[in-house]
């Protein structure tokens, strides 16, 4: 299990790794000038000239990848071009909104998602099967921020106590929690449904209702927790999206997290604050695969010798 474990983490450092130095190089290669447009039009060449020098972007790109590289290390993401702040500063001030609306949106995907899944599971091909599925299948596929304006006009306009931009309470965290949480409740109950109906086939549940167990015992022991693995896949990268930020619901609503700090970054090639967010983005992403991986390993050894511990 430790040499699984190892062996996972020095492939997560080397996709960070090579996510980072993509990442460098494209930005740093693409037409434009950032320090121009962070001086304004009236700056002159020798100005330009001077900020590049002091800031060390008039060295070559592998020196200087090689110095943010260095920075990175040392837990120093850079200063923000436009806002004169360090990188690492502006990233867990947004951090504290993602976080957040992601655990309020997340424990609403779970009771939803998980509820439905098993619902529709045990009443397969019934009534309540397929108005489930029906309502998960519109949820997969309608846009979240469509939903989001939805909610906005019909529950935000309607009823005043639901801000519909901002979030100067935690009231305000509501509306955006719905959006994002729905949409991810859709994908969980389809992949629980699917996994649960897999496992409900098989030879030892058949046994456990001739044996007379309860059934609340043979759906929650028996088959739930066997169904659990491609589950955890889909509740893992569900996670992951909603800790880097939904981009389009924090726009719509006007929070400030992560998703809108990389916006607003891009948009103005502020590269050390886009540098930073991606690295973050991809720290968060990595290390959720990462413990689902683990998880995998733990709930099921099998997966663990296949891949050669």
């Amino acid at each position: 299990m430790v040499r699984y474990i190892i062996k996972r983490a020095f492939l997560a450092v080397g996709i960070i790794f090579s996510i980072s130095l993509i990442t460098f190089f494209i930005l740093n290669v693409i037409p434009g000038d950032p320090v121009a447009a962070m001086l304004g039009e009236f700056a002159d060449a020798d100005k330009i000239a001077q900020v590049k020098a002091q800031m060390g972007l008039d060295a070559p790109l592998p020196v200087q990848y090689i110095n943010w590289l260095t920075d990175l290390l040392h837990g120093n993401m850079g200063t923000s071009y436009f806002q004169k702040k360090p990188v690492v500063t502006l990233i867990l001030q947004a951090f504290h909104y993602t976080a957040i609306m992601a655990t309020a949106a997340y424990i609403v995907a779970l009771i939803l998602g998980l509820t439905a899944g098993i619902l529709a599971a045990v009443y397969h091909d019934r009534p309540i099967d397929r108005i489930l599925m029906s309502i998960s299948a519109f949820g997969i596929s309608a846009p979240s921020f469509w939903v989001a304006i939805l909610l906005q006009i019909y529950v935000g306009l309607k009823f005043s106590i639901f801000p519909v931009s901002g979030v100067s309470s935690p009231i305000g965290y509501v509306l955006p929690s719905l959006a994002l949480g729905t949409r991810y409740a859709a994908s969980i109950s389809r992949i629980t449904r699917a996994s649960m109906l897999e496992v409900m086939g098989q030879d030892f549940v058949k046994t456990a209702y001739a044996k007379g167990l309860y059934q609340r015992r043979i759906i929650l022991i028996h088959i739930f927790q066997n169904a659990l693995v491609p589950i955890i896949t889909v509740i893992g990268t569900d996670i992951g999206a909603l800790l880097t930020g939904s981009m389009i619901t924090e726009n719509v609503f006007n929070i400030p997290g992560i998703g809108k700090l990389l916006i607003d970054a891009i948009h103005r090639r502020d590269i050390p604050l886009v540098q930073g967010g991606v690295i973050y983005v991809a720290a968060i992403c990595v290390l959720i695969y990462f413990i689902v991986d683990v998880l995998y390993a733990v709930i099921n050894p099998n997966i663990r010798l296949t891949k050669g511990e």
